[in-house]
């Protein structure tokens, strides 16, 4: 469903025509090799599409205006070889609607010291035109990324990596829909919000649909479909004894087959990223979605439980960042504690909705009471999560602004079976230690409902954030509560100024 190679980035190169053809040839020359160099190279997600040497006003507006209105270009990467008079960017960049990405590199790594000479220094001049460049893009306050270092550069190329994995999920967002089945949980405050300024702020339209929308596609799957996909499930999972075709509960798995066959065609006829539903709102269906969500959810879709389309947005965000990637991108809640001393721990888990994405192993496929939303017992998909660096990330609206609170976390793998919990689940250690980090969630306001991530880290996030031009703000190894507090005190002074 994801597929980031569909994406381009642009190389674009600045220069001027005062340095003459024969130069320039050099430019163009040395500003193909990079270009090459970092589509060839398997640590970029994305094409990287070499451009000609921009050298005027007119070409720079044009290439902006060419960039705007291409399709599968996410974003641009600059570079200015020589020294470009930033005047000339002035018109481009006033109407660039993509992600920016500043290269400060140039072709040699080395100065070569024994025949370094005018006609050398003449041509690699980017110590210095990207200095005027960078002067430009602050002037006009446009966020971008900064990359520092030679193009060769490991670091340089995982940054770039990290970038462009951002601008594909900043990208996906564009155009993007949501549905949401029934309204918000009666009473919730964060995971509601002002759809119209998402929209405006993000690029994709959240709209409910009545549950009976969803259940007349569900009611018309048929009996051949269904034997198919209960198959599959047999095939894939665990099953337990009671599911299987001979077994007292197999009507519950062919139940939850034919709603997840149901939703998958209600998402894929809209053209629709993600879902939310609530078990508030379960008129006409059998049983809460469990295994349908989780399935959707590994298949790339966004999805978050009781109305709640910010993370569900979020999460399909997350999945495209993450595709390719070693581990998984999921919904998750911060569900209780356990508060040993000498090892606090979250158990993160929600009622049936974790992505296999993120399982150790192979689920299992089990039938339980949910005890909320008086309906039949949900089949879902019950596995432990690996151990190893994670994130939660949180969107939530402050009233002024959007806020992106990310914390860093430990996950660790259980000591003990909890064979009576017939969820998924996965526990981790918030950093900087517990009380620290749950103490600074509160404080930003973090929602109980997150994206959850053993692939992307908060440099991934801060990117899009950037990208989507709303606050970010770290929970991570150094945060104190101190400092946290004053951060978020000039936040809101930011804000209230920066309307």
């Amino acid at each position: 469903m994801i597929q980031l190679k569909a994406f381009e980035v642009w190389f674009v190169t600045g220069s001027q025509h005062l340095y003459g053809e024969e130069t320039l040839r050099q430019v163009a020359l040395h500003s193909q090799t990079i270009a090459a160099s970092l589509d060839s190279n398997s640590t970029i997600p994305v094409k990287v599409i070499f451009k000609p040497t921009v050298k005027s006003t007119e070409e720079i507006y044009s290439l902006c205006q060419e960039a705007n209105n291409a399709k599968n270009c996410i974003g641009i990467i600059a570079w200015m070889h020589t020294f470009s008079p930033a005047k000339m960017w002035i018109g481009g960049l006033k109407i660039l609607q993509k992600p920016l990405c500043h290269l400060h590199t140039q072709f040699n790594r080395d100065i070569p010291w024994n025949d370094i000479d005018m006609d050398f220094m003449n041509l690699n001049q980017s110590a210095h035109g990207d200095r005027e460049f960078g002067f430009i893009v602050s002037r006009m306050r446009m966020s971008r990324k900064v990359i520092v270092g030679h193009w060769q550069d490991p670091e340089v190329i995982q940054e770039l990596n990290t970038w462009c994995r951002a601008a594909a999920g900043w990208h996906d967002w564009q155009g993007a829909k949501f549905v949401r089945f029934g309204d918000n949980m009666r009473y919730v405050a964060v995971t509601d919000g002002d759809k119209v300024e998402a929209e405006f702020k993000f690029g994709y339209a959240v709209n409910t649909h009545g549950i009976g929308d969803l259940v007349q596609v569900i009611n018309e799957t048929s009996d051949a479909a269904v034997d198919a996909l209960t198959q599959q499930y047999e095939d894939e999972y665990k099953m337990a004894a009671s599911l299987c075709k001979a077994g007292e509960r197999n009507s519950s798995l062919r139940e939850a087959a034919k709603i997840e066959i149901g939703l998958r065609t209600f998402l894929e006829a809209g053209n629709y990223k993600g879902f939310t539903d609530t078990f508030e709102d379960l008129h006409g269906m059998a049983q809460l979605p469990g295994i349908a969500a989780q399935r959707l959810m590994e298949s790339g879709y966004g999805f978050a439980g009781e109305g709640d389309w910010k993370t569900a947005a979020l999460v399909r965000a997350m999945k495209v960042m993450g595709s390719g990637l070693q581990g998984g991108n999921s919904f998750m809640e911060d569900y209780t504690y356990h508060f040993d001393p000498e090892n606090s721990l979250v158990l993160g888990s929600h009622m049936l909705e974790i992505c296999p994405s993120i399982a150790d192993g192979k689920p299992s496929c089990q039938v339980h009471p949910l005890g909320i939303g008086g309906k039949a017992d949900p089949v879902r998909l019950v596995f432990n999560t690996t151990a190893g660096p994670a994130l939660n990330a949180s969107l939530i609206d402050m009233g002024n602004r959007f806020r992106l609170i990310v914390n860093e976390v430990e996950a660790v793998s259980p000591k003990h079976d909890l064979p009576k919990l017939p969820v998924a689940r996965v526990l981790w250690k918030p950093y900087p230690d517990m009380k620290t980090g749950c103490a600074a969630w509160i404080l930003a306001g973090g929602a109980h409902h997150t994206g959850y991530s053993q692939n992307l880290t908060a440099a991934h996030m801060e990117n899009f954030a950037d990208m989507a031009g709303i606050e970010f703000t770290l929970i991570g190894k150094n945060t104190t509560i101190y400092q946290f507090k004053n951060d978020l005190r000039w936040s809101d002074v930011y804000y209230q100024f920066n309307k």
